[in-house]
């Protein structure tokens, strides 16, 4: 899982209609409106402020769900930040800092100039994802240019970062974990995929990453009906003939490096797609996400004190339940159950059985994982070993000190150890240069 999902998206348009002429209303009013309505737990006088569309794409209960599931994940509220405006596109953007005990969120509204409120996300603060990347040393042996996956405007934003020489090279597709996340994989003050990419190239290894569907163009599921190869699959299959274009790649060797969700999609991806000479899968999930996300919250309930509060227990029980409600055939696809997602969505998770896919997809895998993980954890990474003990093709490494992020620590590992910066191992960045340049 990725940290994105301790912070459920709400990608909806709301269009507000209060008592008050919306214009005149100061746009962090407004901001601060939808909050408290939220806060005070009045989910369906909330809905009553949304325009007639989306009024049912974003009922009540999914307000209800995405918000009473928060405490579990990030523990108790301690208060808000100052309002924040800037500009985004003709737009007001008001960014309002949330304060949790176990992590940092920010509150994203934006408001069109008749004072209505079309977008309002709740995400990690990303602090990374402000930050442009460093500029690439003199010396660098790599270079990097912009491309696109896919075409038209459905085309998603993407970076190749080429070694230098005459090639050709072996290529790498970055495929992120949970949630809409850019290119860079920016989580709190860190950039994974940045540091994956760039790490790569300097040992002669092309990678392309780029920006995650949900990210770049959640437009794409406005109508609710969406799978997760939507959301995933497609995209990737899309990135590895991208590189199969590419003056200097070596069609023959593209390997796929899925994080957390994306290790779960690597072997369906590259059975899709059929050109994919092998598989590196970092904190790879092994089990049905569904119940990593219950057993998540609870373990992550449980690190600031050891104890599950009345009001964690509540907020679980409230997962638990949405989970029941997804997986019961009664349940209508489009109903919006864990964190505010359709019921087709999480069903279409709950089919994936990566283990089965890797089996049968017969390609080389390196898998790899930090003993400090506390989203992907060692009962999945046992999962893995078990099922291919023994098999040649198969390498595994554990990292003794690394997080989920491939980034090194100490002690035992939390959600605020996401906001401090760092930069994934140098060492599991050499390990996959090695296996990539052996196969």
């Amino acid at each position: 899982m990725h940290p994105s999902l301790i912070a459920a998206a709400l990608s909806a348009a709301l269009a507000l209609s209060t008592g008050l002429h919306a214009q005149t209303v100061a746009p962090s009013t407004l901001a601060t409106q939808v909050l408290d309505l939220l806060d005070s737990g009045q989910y369906s006088k909330a809905e009553t402020l949304f325009g007639r569309d989306m009024a049912q794409a974003v009922p009540a209960d999914k307000l209800k769900a995405v918000w009473e599931s928060l405490p579990a994940q990030v523990g108790k509220s301690t208060g808000r930040g100052d309002a924040h405006i800037g500009t985004l596109a003709d737009n007001t953007l008001v960014q309002i800092p949330l304060h949790y005990e176990k992590a940092e969120l920010v509150a994203k509204i934006a408001i069109n100039p008749a004072g209505q409120v079309i977008g309002f996300v709740i995400q990690p603060a990303q602090t990374a994802a402000a930050l442009p990347a460093p500029a690439i040393t003199a010396d660098a042996k790599f270079s990097e240019r912009e491309l696109s996956v896919g075409s038209g405007e459905r085309a998603l934003p993407a970076t190749l970062a080429m070694p230098k020489g005459n090639g050709p090279f072996p290529a790498v597709v970055l495929v992120h974990g949970s949630g809409p996340q850019d290119r860079d994989e920016s989580i709190g003050a860190n950039k994974p995929f940045l540091d994956l990419a760039r790490g790569l190239a300097e040992q002669g290894i092309a990678v392309l990453r780029y920006e995650k569907r949900t990210k770049a163009r959640p437009q794409d599921f406005a109508s609710g009906n969406f799978t997760i190869d939507d959301e995933t699959t497609n995209d990737a299959v899309l990135a590895v003939d991208t590189l199969r274009k590419v003056d200097g790649i070596d069609p023959k060797h593209i390997f796929v490096l899925g994080h957390s969700q994306g290790g779960m999609m690597a072997p369906r991806i590259a059975a899709v797609s059929g050109h994919v000479a092998g598989l590196v899968l970092l904190a790879a999930p092994s089990r049905p996400l569904l119940d990593i996300v219950i057993e998540q919250n609870r373990r992550l309930a449980a690190l600031n004190d050891g104890k599950i509060d009345d009001a964690e227990r509540t907020a679980i029980n409230v997962l638990v339940n949405e989970v029941r409600k997804t997986r019961d055939s009664k349940t209508d696809p489009s109903t919006h159950t864990v964190m505010g997602l359709p019921a087709g969505y999480w069903r279409s998770v709950d089919a994936v059985d990566p283990i089965a896919e890797a089996e049968r997809v017969k390609l080389p895998m390196l898998l790899l994982q930090g003993a400090r993980d506390i989203q992907v954890v060692d009962a999945d990474w046992q999962n893995w070993r078990d099922a291919f003990d023994g098999n040649a093709t198969v390498r595994f490494k554990l990292y003794d000190t690394l997080n989920h992020l491939g980034i090194a620590g100490k002690g035992e590992g939390s959600l605020a150890e996401y906001q401090q910066p760092g930069h994934v191992d140098a060492q599991l960045i050499k390990d996959i240069a090695t296996w990539v340049k052996a196969h």
